[in-house]
């Protein structure tokens, strides 16, 4: 069994900081806990828009507080989030998050995260990323 708390977590190496300054996710769970799938609980900073393009993994998001919105690039389609909010990156859809304020959401990622991933140029996580050590 593994326990952990999300105190215990974000004072670790699990705590990552995005580098545009618009997110922070603390991964609780990763590819080295052998259960096929990542969960991390990230905050959306409030005013933030942050273009994100998962190439290589599925995601699901629930909103726990706070408000924004979801955009689709392909369509142009605007979606509310407010808690009790899921959302489903089912086709590695393109999107804008944006946050109006402060947002805290649990994601599941597919394939999971190693755990210091950030996003890239094109808004994805990588498959190639080393290990965090606790």
């Amino acid at each position: 069994m593994i326990v952990r708390t999300l105190e215990e977590c974000q004072n670790s190496a699990r705590k990552i900081e995005s580098e545009t300054g618009t997110w922070n996710s603390v991964r609780m769970l990763l590819k080295d806990d052998n259960m096929g799938f990542s969960f991390h609980i990230t905050t959306i900073y409030a005013n933030t828009e942050t273009p994100i393009w998962y190439q290589n993994h599925l995601e699901s998001v629930y909103c726990i507080s706070g408000e924004g919105e979801i955009e689709t690039v392909a369509d142009g389609k605007v979606y509310p989030i407010k808690p009790g909010t899921l959302y489903i990156l089912d086709k590695h859809d393109k999107h804008l998050l944006r946050g109006f304020s402060e947002m805290t959401m649990a994601c599941v990622f597919n394939p999971p995260l190693i755990g210091n991933e950030v996003h890239d140029k094109n808004g994805a996580y990588q498959l190639s990323a080393e290990p965090v050590t606790e």
